[in-house]
């Protein structure tokens, strides 16, 4: 898979004329080597439903006159750039408005992503119906007709549809349309099949061309349906409504599956189909190289003006990032990420819609807990309930997760091996939920009734000391267990709960100053937390949610802890090893998001850092330390297992080179 790679939309309304009148060769070649650009997916067939390109499964563009993607095909080929094809899957507005019965439906008969004919917008798709059948056709006929590296199909994943046919389908079973259950089985046998109709379409023409069925996320703990692909790309545009939290997450968990991935940013100021709009080059900087320090390659959307010709601006920021991606490269092929905790993740391990209410990318326990150990600095991974364990040393269980006996059993051989876990809220709970089933040192007693309520820990925070914190989400009220656990802290209960009738002060009624019963206690296992802390500092972040859990965390690990360094809370940090190669790579990253405007996280000044220090716990014998790409020798000591360096100067990016023996 290439490192630099662009996804040129070209979603193209049949009210524009004089489509592609101004692409010229010799300018799309000078913006693809403006940009450092190795591959750049390019259109047979957009959102609104039209080729570009002359076709008999679909229709040519009625303003486009010539084979535009062919030309773009042979203009990149001629200069070593890839070309993959991008084809929309879920979305054919053209064949929408000639075929309303092949759509989505909900069951109030409404359409799906525009739900009026009124709306300026697209309707999806539904596979259930001969739709797929035309779509199969369009995919083969690319195949067959052009030198693609690869095919893209785009708004597709499993869905809960009750369109005419799928009310068909479900009634000729003998089963209940009216059965949320039944519709979402039969949302996952349509993408199943959809998705082995479309391989199939292109495997059979060209054996092992990369093939990617894309839904804005890879969904944690459906390794099946990651394996559709032959490969992932994580859609991540930061201020596009993704965020700075999701990937890290995303690319986390897709660096345990075994196939490579690569991290999906735009260069717009917002999102797709944004024209004029343009990031600052210190934030597309930035987000190239945290791809590059959690194992992936990089892709950078741009949308093509309908006279097809590229724009220069546009290229020269890619470039800008993308010529220090280029010098980065050597150091991050074949990295495996090394790892101390694993987060299993929320949505892999309960596949429920428990946490639906919070911000479906990035408000779930799963990014409080990622966002909490980036900023601890802990090497991490995160996992779904395939794992193998035995490699961690803590596994985190947040908020949310019950123990059921496969997980048990998974659990109880990671304890006999010496691991830890560090469970908050509901999660150590038996799946009934009656008591707990793993030793932490506690009895469950039930939810707590108080909202919010407080936490004393029974140690000083760092940077707050001694008082008792307010935490806003769900608790659960335990006991000490027989044989008893170490209590680190405990809760303290508001007088009452704020109501019509009684209520206090601006927010909530101040704690009661009672000691309410044990909040963090330490057992066999592993310590637990009795509250969901990660959605809390989600959705809050509270400086006191995150002080308690690093604290949990540093006592588990004790002296097993890899790296420690003194890089700021917004500093990333990563650890990987290229066994071929002999060597640790440690990246450290360091910018800082700001809002503006209406939630957009924007990073424009990068501030250099000095004197970086860190330390790490390697079991091999460490011969040289350098700085990458600059060749620069780093001096270091040693001593103990632990290697210790400083870096002089972190500026956004900097690799430490750690060759052993």
């Amino acid at each position: 898979m290439r490192f630099r790679q662009v996804h040129l939309d070209f979603h193209t309304s049949e009210a524009i004329p004089d489509i592609g009148s101004r692409f010229s060769k010799e300018q799309f070649q000078e913006m693809l080597r403006r940009g450092h650009v190795d591959s750049i997916t390019v259109f047979s067939k957009c959102h609104h439903g039209w080729a570009y390109h002359p076709t008999r499964a679909n229709e040519m563009h009625p303003g486009l006159s010539f084979d535009l993607l062919g030309a773009q095909i042979a203009a990149a080929h001629e200069i070593g750039v890839n070309t993959p094809v991008y084809i929309s899957a879920g979305l054919d507005e053209k064949e929408a408005r000639r075929h309303p019965e092949w759509l989505m439906r909900d069951g109030n008969d409404r359409t799906n992503w525009a739900d009026t004919w009124f709306q300026p917008g697209y309707h999806q798709f539904c596979m259930n119906t001969p739709y797929l059948d035309v779509l199969v056709r369009q995919i083969e006929e690319v195949v067959q007709n052009y030198d693609a590296d690869g095919i893209f199909l785009d708004i597709v994943g499993v869905r809960a549809c009750v369109c005419r046919h799928c009310l068909d389908t479900l009634l000729a079973e003998g089963k209940d349309p009216r059965d949320p259950a039944a519709v979402l089985e039969l949302g996952e046998r349509t993408y199943a099949n959809y998705a082995r109709r479309a391989n199939e379409s292109v495997h059979r023409h060209k054996p092992g061309l990369p093939v990617f069925h894309n839904g804005g996320h890879i969904r944690q703990g459906r390794r099946d349906l990651a394996h559709f692909n032959t490969h992932l790309e994580l859609e991540s545009l930061p201020t596009g409504g993704w965020g700075y939290d999701h990937f890290p997450l995303s690319a986390r968990y897709a660096a345990t599956l075994g196939m490579d991935y690569l991290g999906m940013t735009g260069k717009f100021h917002t999102s797709w189909g944004e024209f004029g709009g343009y990031k600052h080059p210190s934030a597309l900087r930035y987000e190239a190289t945290l791809s590059l320090a959690n194992g992936a390659r990089i892709s950078v959307g741009d949308q093509l003006h309908p006279a097809g010709e590229m724009d220069p601006a546009t290229y020269a920021l890619i470039g800008a990032a993308y010529a220090e991606v280029e010098g980065k490269e050597a150091w991050c092929v074949g990295a495996r990420n090394v790892a101390d905790v694993a987060l299993l993740s929320v949505e892999a391990a309960t596949q429920t819609s428990k946490f639906a209410g919070l911000h479906p990318r990035s408000g779930r326990p799963d990014a409080g807990a990622v966002r909490m150990l980036l900023e601890g600095k802990f090497l991490f991974d995160v996992v779904d309930m395939e794992e193998d364990l035995s490699r961690y040393k803590v596994v985190v269980l947040p908020d949310g997760i019950r123990i059921g006996d496969a997980l048990k059993a998974k659990l109880d051989a990671f304890f006999a091996g010496g691991g830890k876990a560090l469970a908050t809220g509901e999660s150590g709970l038996n799946e009934a939920g009656d008591g707990f089933a793993l030793d932490l040192g506690v009895r469950y007693e039930g939810p707590n009734e108080y909202r919010p309520d407080f936490f004393r820990p029974h140690w000083p925070l760092n940077n707050l000391g001694e008082a008792a914190f307010v935490f806003y989400a769900p608790g659960q009220r335990v006991g000490l267990a027989d044989g008893g656990g170490t209590v680190l802290g405990h809760r303290e209960n508001p007088y009452f709960n704020r109501e019509f009738n009684h209520f206090c002060s601006h927010q909530h009624t101040p704690s009661n100053l009672q000691d309410a019963g044990p909040g963090m206690v330490e057992g066999r296992n592993g310590i637990y937390f009795a509250w969901n802390v990660f959605e809390d500092y989600a959705t809050k972040g509270s400086l006191a949610l995150k002080e308690s859990v690093l604290y949990a965390l540093n006592r588990l690990l004790g002296d097993n802890k890899t790296l420690e360094t003194n890089l700021p809370a917004q500093g990333v940090v990563t650890l990987t090893e290229q066994q071929e190669a002999d060597r640790y790579v440690n990246h450290l990253l360091y910018a800082s998001p700001v809002k503006r405007g209406d939630g957009i996280e924007v990073i424009e000044d990068i501030l250099p850092l000095h004197d970086v220090q860190v330390s790490l716990r390697l079991p091999r014998t460490v011969k040289r330390v350098s700085l990458a790409p600059q060749g620069e020798d780093v001096p270091f000591t040693q001593a103990g297992g632990a290697v210790r360096y400083t870096v002089p100067r972190l500026e956004c990016h900097q690799m430490v080179v750690l060759d052993y023996a």
